[in-house]
């Protein structure tokens, strides 16, 4: 490798490095987002993707933590509530949501764990013009972004979370862990519940390939509701097309992302 993948920049024995985890990978775009803001800023550093699969995360991760000239990495879909466990520290982000999607590597080679896809999530929904204080949400996915995402919006003064999961442990769990938060304002459903929300997010990988079923249906959403989605790639994913079709307002994926990267650079102290 002989260049900065996003600017021509020269890698070499100086250059910090940082990962992204996931499986697959191929979808992921914290790298076209960093490096350019790497180059930008002057700093020499590259994020890569590296693929893992879930059965060799914890020998990836413990590997990595190895690697003295490697200062974090960012964790995607599937790895984000198995990740928490193998940190050695949490951010108070991360023990209310129950999952990481940054772990950054301390001086002493431990790993510091946080979560800001929800903090992303709704910087990106107000900054598009809806503000979810007092308003009604559903949200479908309970996993390592849905729970982030849902915390987040209990914070930014959502009136009432419906959540629904296919997995009803998981969707207990976090439903648990939000009310203990924020009494009175979570339901967990047996089934997507659409008809009064205001804002309806999918949380869920749904999207990604395209035979992919839509998460909810959109029927039985109101009219004007926002329809709002985690997947980042593609960026027009079929429920948004759908959704915009009806005349929904519509949230891409990549909103999420753009709204971390301050908190990125404050985490890893990028300056």
């Amino acid at each position: 490798m002989t260049g900065h993948p996003a600017a021509g920049i020269p890698v070499s024995g100086t250059t910090r490095l940082y990962a992204v985890l996931g499986d697959p990978v191929a979808q992921v775009r914290a790298p076209s987002l960093m490096n350019p803001l790497f180059a930008e800023l002057g700093i020499d550093a590259v994020l890569v993707p590296v693929h893992v699969r879930p059965e060799h995360l914890e020998r990836v991760v413990r590997g990595l933590q190895r690697v003295e000239n490697l200062d974090g990495m960012f964790v995607t879909v599937p790895h984000k509530v198995a990740v928490r466990r193998l940190a050695d520290r949490c951010g108070p982000t991360v023990d209310v949501v129950g999952s990481a999607n940054v772990l950054r590597r301390e001086p002493d080679g431990s790993w510091l764990a946080e979560n800001f896809d929800g903090s992303g999530f709704v910087s990106g929904l107000v900054g598009a013009g809806h503000d979810p204080r007092g308003r009604r949400v559903a949200l479908v996915g309970a996993g390592g972004a849905g729970s982030a995402v849902a915390a987040a919006l209990l914070a930014a003064g959502a009136d009432r979370l419906a959540l629904y999961d296919t997995d009803a442990a998981t969707l207990g769990a976090l439903a648990a862990r939000l009310e203990a938060h924020w009494p009175g304002r979570v339901r967990a459903l047996p089934g997507p519940d659409l008809r009064d929300a205001d804002i309806a997010v999918n949380a869920t990988p749904l999207g990604m390939r395209p035979d992919d079923p839509l998460p909810f249906p959109l029927d039985a959403l109101p009219a004007g509701a926002v329809v709002a989605d985690v997947v980042m790639k593609p960026h027009e994913t079929r429920l948004l097309r759908e959704a915009a079709a009806l005349g929904h307002p519509v949230l891409h994926g990549i909103h999420m992302l753009e709204g971390q990267l301050n908190s990125y650079r404050a985490f890893f102290d990028v300056q």
